[in-house]
């Protein structure tokens, strides 16, 4: 039943789990209306409303390749091992059709797997746009099946690097908190500690951390994710007060104004190949972004 006197645009966003311009844009084109009749993304609900909501079809959408240079780490018949820069975006999204590692792929490779979609070819795990470093990329169905596997099963091994704002005190420890999407703030993620009442709860993610470095005002970590849910290390270092240098969205409003994204490095990436079953890991050095803010702010 919906909330009397909650406006329309923020049941729709809730109740489809959709984002709050997204369910104002449904309301604007006519695709939602109340007791018959279309209304205005302010109105607000009465007790026995009707509300009916048209969900339109996607429209065809086509990526297409762009000669994107690649930092290929890794390559074979079925995977391609990337080292992906700062500043680049996984996939296409809204306000993102190009410019996206997936762009640069289809340049490189005509052949990847159809299991992620027409937006996401290929990509069995993602790395947020200001987050650097490796990522596993399936050319085929039968290996992106096989990867996406080790991932639930947590087989796959994934560690970061991050420089963290304040003295980390202890020298190792384990983050076990869940993680969903904030109930207000659809584009991040939260641990619902502030949401209680909402009833939600996320899913179980777990991130545990070692302290690599430490200075008076910044510390060195690595990250080695059990699970691996929507920016799982940057919320997780938040909630415990330290979070990810230079993270404008979880830092509380980062006040480095010459530090552009999260200083988040995807380091170490190890799982079987999914086809010959062999052991791989890859480990790479650190991008010159993140050297100078070690250099800055370890030292």
């Amino acid at each position: 039943m919906q909330q009397v006197n909650l406006r329309i645009d923020v049941y729709i966003a809730k109740e489809y789990d959709i984002s709050r311009s997204t369910a104002a844009r449904l309301i604007e084109e006519g695709n939602v209306t109340v007791n018959g009749k279309a209304v205005a993304k302010r109105y607000l609900l009465g007790e026995n409303d009707i509300i009916n909501v048209e969900i339109p079809e996607p429209e065809p959408y086509q990526v297409l390749a762009e000669d994107i240079p690649l930092d290929i780490v890794y390559e074979d018949a079925d995977i391609i091992v990337v080292n992906k820069p700062q500043g680049m975006v996984t996939h296409p999204a809204p306000g993102h059709s190009g410019g996206t590692l997936v762009n640069a792929l289809l340049h490189h490779c005509k052949d990847l797997s159809g299991v992620g979609g027409v937006l996401r070819p290929g990509i069995v795990h993602r790395l947020d746009k200001h987050t650097s470093g490796l990522i596993v990329v399936a050319k085929n169905d039968k290996a992106h099946v096989q990867l996406s596997e080790q991932l639930a099963d947590r087989s796959c091994k994934r560690i970061y690097w991050a420089i963290v704002r304040g003295r980390v005190g202890k020298d190792s420890f384990t983050i076990n908190k869940n993680i969903g999407r904030h109930p207000i703030k659809r584009k991040i993620m939260t641990t619902f500690d502030d949401f209680v009442k909402s009833g939600k709860v996320g899913k179980n993610a777990i991130t545990h951390i070692t302290v690599l470095k430490r200075a008076n005002a910044h510390s060195l970590i690595e990250a080695r994710l059990e699970t691996g849910r929507t920016h799982q290390i940057r919320v997780h270092m938040a909630y415990v007060g330290h979070p990810v240098l230079g993270d404008s969205e979880y830092g509380k409003g980062d006040q480095n104004k010459n530090i552009q994204g999260q200083i988040l490095h995807s380091k170490e990436l190890s799982f079987k190949h999914p086809i010959t079953g062999e052991y791989m890991c890859f480990n790479i050095a650190l991008p010159e972004y993140f050297q100078k803010a070690s250099d800055r702010f370890l030292s």
